[in-house]
């Protein structure tokens, strides 16, 4: 019994082709096609590399430039046909490019495999990622404090537990996460420091014979050194795995804000309003103005963390050095680099569109007696009492004010005096919410003069490292 030949790119040693379900899951280039790009330049980058030092003729490596360039330039018009029966991007790079120049084609694999290269191809597309993704991250900051700035002394309440807790401003609730969007920044370039190192030139796991040179393909590509062990060269997956750690929480934080955005639009709060861009109707209700936007970015974290947490259970029982388990890497952090840059995208709008209800917060930030904890440390500052003390005062004035069913500046001076006779009418000045934020000085607090100033300076730090880039 005969069968079609094995694949002509490794079937020196199999006389038959792979079965079709075997085809099936081998086959990566349904995804990895992402990957050409860098694929391109590090193969530019290896056969320059080989033809200085004298591995191969300096025209054969001329032929394999032009010939990847005519390639780059078919997938970049879409007229680049990938094959399935070529299983990666990487064999349908090369038999295009056997193609267009002939034998000489065969020459670009030497010193390589598909190990180091792939490894390569994979480091490179994180970091042109992490780059997009820092440039997003740092639009998001821009609208968050710009808008900041806008809303420094718009009054609104501050939650914990998600019950009315200290009156705060809506510019000090935004600069809020523009910090945690720093932090992420910080995780991103830190991922992107540590998989700055190249690992092509380890080939298949050990090293190659060839004298290459392999400085000069890491300087070529953008990477600070060479990567030390061949072995950790095409097994390490850490880069991916920090990269989307780090898109994780950045994602969480992501979904917090939305979240947020999705409580501040309902009726019983009338926080915001979102316009038509960033909302949708409903097919059956006609009054409906839905969110969408904030909930589809609140569910967005669900895939990010998802693709870390698989990342983790492909790699966490491998051993060295590479395994087809590997090829699972990609698929998944391509989609979750995706959504988090969909979800950045859409933040930055919703951002923009966002409109304040400042009646509608200020009102709400008076309720719930959000400022009992001013008249606390109004008693430990006028009548020098020990602020538990004041604490259990204060709480006493809160029980007064909730039986008569008035707020806490509405409540007489007679009736505080019955709790605590030492109280004089000074007391009121710090019992409205306008003048809880303003007393609020201290660095880091919901002052309207802080986060005018912090928000500014926020503007200033992003405009000064955009003109840097």
């Amino acid at each position: 019994m005969t069968d079609k030949p094995a694949n002509t790119m490794w079937g020196g040693r199999f006389a038959m082709s792979p079965a079709e379900i075997m085809q099936e899951i081998n086959a990566s280039i349904g995804f990895d096609k992402q990957l050409a790009p860098q694929d391109i330049r590090g193969s530019k980058a290896h056969a320059a590399m080989l033809a200085e030092a004298g591995i191969i003729a300096k025209t054969d490596a001329r032929e394999i430039a032009k010939g990847l360039d005519k390639i780059k330039a078919e997938i970049d018009a879409g007229t680049f046909e990938f094959s399935r029966a070529l299983e990666d991007v990487h064999m349908n790079v090369e038999n295009r490019l056997k193609e267009l120049i002939g034998p000489a084609a065969g020459r670009l694999h030497t010193a390589r495999s598909r190990n180091d290269q792939v490894a390569t191809d994979f480091r490179l597309f994180v970091r042109d990622a992490i780059d997009g993704i820092d440039a997003a991250l740092e639009n998001v900051q821009q609208a968050l404090a710009e808008k900041a700035e806008a809303h420094a002394a718009t009054v609104m309440p501050g939650f914990t537990h998600l019950q009315p807790a200290q009156p705060v401003t809506f510019g000090h609730h935004l600069l809020a996460y523009v910090e945690m969007i720093a932090r992420d920044r910080g995780r991103f370039a830190d991922a992107r420091k540590r998989l700055n190192e190249s690992p092509l030139g380890s080939a298949a796991l050990a090293g190659t014979s060839f004298p290459i040179d392999r400085e000069m393909t890491a300087e070529s590509l953008g990477f600070d050194r060479p990567m030390a062990n061949s072995l950790d060269g095409v097994s390490d997956r850490d880069f991916a795995l920090e990269t989307l750690a780090a898109a994780t929480i950045a994602a969480v934080h992501f979904s917090r804000l939305a979240e947020e955005i999705v409580i501040w639009m309902t009726p019983q709060f009338g926080f915001v309003k979102l316009s038509d861009r960033f909302t949708t109707g409903s097919s059956i209700m006609p009054q409906k103005r839905n969110p969408d936007a904030a909930e589809l970015a609140r569910a967005k974290v669900g895939r990010i963390a998802s693709a870390f947490q698989g990342l983790v259970i492909v790699m966490k029982g491998l051993p060295l050095a590479y395994s087809k388990d590997m090829q699972e890497d990609k698929e998944t952090t391509f989609d979750a680099l995706s959504s988090l840059r969909l979800v950045m995208a859409a933040m930055a709008g919703m951002i923009t569109d966002l409109e304040p209800n400042a009646e509608a917060m200020r009102a709400a930030a008076g309720r719930g007696y959000s400022t009992a904890t001013d008249l606390a440390d109004w008693l430990v500052r006028e009548l020098k009492m020990p602020f538990r003390e004041a604490h259990h005062v204060t709480g006493a004035i809160v029980k007064a004010a909730e039986t008569k069913g008035v707020d806490l500046d509405q409540l007489s001076l007679t009736d505080m005096q019955a709790v605590e006779p030492r109280i004089t009418k000074a007391v009121f000045s710090v019992l409205s919410v306008e003048n809880s934020v303003k007393s609020r000085t201290s660095y880091g607090g919901t002052a309207p003069q802080n986060v005018a100033k912090m928000a500014r300076q926020w503007l200033r730090r992003l405009e000064k490292a955009r003109s840097k880039v």
